[in-house]
């Protein structure tokens, strides 16, 4: 039996991009690329670092939660009444990386958060590309 009023959805965005995990990994952990395709953050790759993400919107308090180089990065994000989990994972392809990016956390009654982070996600992937495609 399940409690419907426990349970908790999930946002997944996932990609193939032709770029190696390291590349993808430096995007996702170096403060100055974080703003460029995310927000403006106080960012370290250490496990239990507090930092916050912000935007003109608000800000988000989060946590690193598991650092693997090149392979998985999770951290909670919290905002008002949000307590959720953003979590990477990187695997290698014979083309590039296969990307996934799972935020874990939205109840039933938070329609309006996740639907909000269906959207937000595409995006922050897009801009992520573009970085992506432009740095070394």
């Amino acid at each position: 039996m399940t409690n419907t009023e426990t349970e908790t959805r999930a946002v997944v965005v996932e990609r193939e991009v032709a770029f190696p995990p390291e590349k993808i990994w430096r995007a996702l952990t170096q403060s100055p690329l974080i703003e460029e395709w995310l927000m403006k953050n106080d960012f370290k790759p250490d496990e239990g670092h507090r930092f916050n993400l912000s935007a003109d919107w608000g800000a988000v308090d989060c946590q690193v939660q598991a650092v693997e180089p090149n392979k998985t990065l999770s951290y909670t994000w919290d905002t008002k009444d949000l307590r959720s989990v953003v979590t990477w994972t990187l695997t290698p392809t014979s083309t590039g990386t296969h990307l996934r990016m799972e935020q874990l956390g939205f109840r039933p009654d938070q329609q309006q958060y996740y639907q909000g982070a269906k959207y937000g996600w595409q995006r922050f992937f897009a801009n992520l590309e573009q970085v992506l495609a432009r740095i070394e």
